[in-house]
């Protein structure tokens, strides 16, 4: 006889390891019929400390090569692509949507992956030309470490064109997921694991998303966060980012994920990247 069903608590994602939340405490994600869909760790604020930690130490992705880190988002790309029936099935789970519909989510996450993947190395800046003899280079650099609060819905596509965007650019990122939809982002560091992804470049802790995304905001060692939500959690982020003059990326009016014109390619890569100018003097 087969074993049955084990239940399961889904882990926090910390350093390239699941990790147990230091409270111990998990909270229950409801499926679309109100059953039960699975558990996830109740993230603190200590986690978001490890997790910023775990990205901290993995600055050296922003020294990678541009080929490397497009060739480890394809990697993602094509491991979450073998498994869409999978997150298909459990997006329909939780959100009630038809498996086709869900289905054409997990493909459009796959397509923007890809899509990042193909950025890596073509988002490079340009040459000015100053009213004076010389140019000026502006160099497309990554931020740093990012926070990043994903928006309720659509809890996969949505969470994957920030992630990718930001790591493509050369960020680490920690990652706050939907509340309701936490399980897609608890399933998909499964293919991060298999996928060639140094450890710390994505850390996910789930749980209460204005708590932990106001910790991430408040942290002086988080360069930027991004965030999706309510006008009242914007507010309480943005105030709370003035300590270390971190970057800020606050959005309150939903946004159509699917569009990739809207919500993908330069304008995620805008947000993930400053300029740095070099003046290149030159004469006769």
């Amino acid at each position: 006889p087969g074993f049955a069903g084990i239940d399961r608590t889904a882990k926090l994602y910390i350093g390239g390891k699941q990790a147990r939340p230091d409270g111990g405490y998990s909270r229950a994600i409801a499926a679309h019929d109100g059953s039960l869909a699975g558990e996830i760790g109740d993230g603190n604020r200590k986690d978001i400390r490890n997790a910023v930690e775990a990205a901290r130490k993995a600055a050296g992705w922003a020294k990678a090569s541009e080929h490397l880190r497009a060739q480890i988002l394809y990697y993602i790309a094509e491991n979450l692509e073998a498994r869409a029936d999978e997150f298909a099935g459990r997006l329909a789970m939780l959100t009630g949507e038809r498996k086709g519909r869900a289905r054409r989510e997990v493909e459009a996450a796959v397509a923007r992956l890809f899509a990042f993947a193909g950025w890596a190395d073509k988002y490079e800046g340009a040459v000015h030309r100053p009213p004076f003899t010389g140019l000026a280079l502006a160099m497309n650099e990554p931020v740093g470490v990012v926070g990043i609060v994903a928006p309720e819905a659509p809890g996969l596509l949505a969470f994957v064109t920030l992630m990718a965007g930001a790591i493509a650019a050369g960020n680490t990122v920690v990652m706050v997921p939907s509340e309701a939809q936490a399980l897609l982002a608890t399933d998909l560091y499964q293919v991060l694991d298999t996928s060639d992804l140094p450890g710390g470049v994505v850390n996910i802790v789930t749980g209460d998303r204005r708590a932990l995304g106001l910790e991430l905001a408040k942290h002086d060692a988080v360069d930027a966060i991004w965030a999706f939500g309510p006008q009242a959690m914007a507010e309480a982020f943005e105030k709370a980012s003035a300590g270390n003059l971190k970057q800020t990326w606050c959005e309150t009016v939903a946004r159509d994920w699917n569009d990739e014109a809207v919500s993908g390619g330069r304008e995620v890569l805008r947000h993930a990247t400053q300029v740095k100018n070099i003046w290149v003097p030159w004469g006769e």
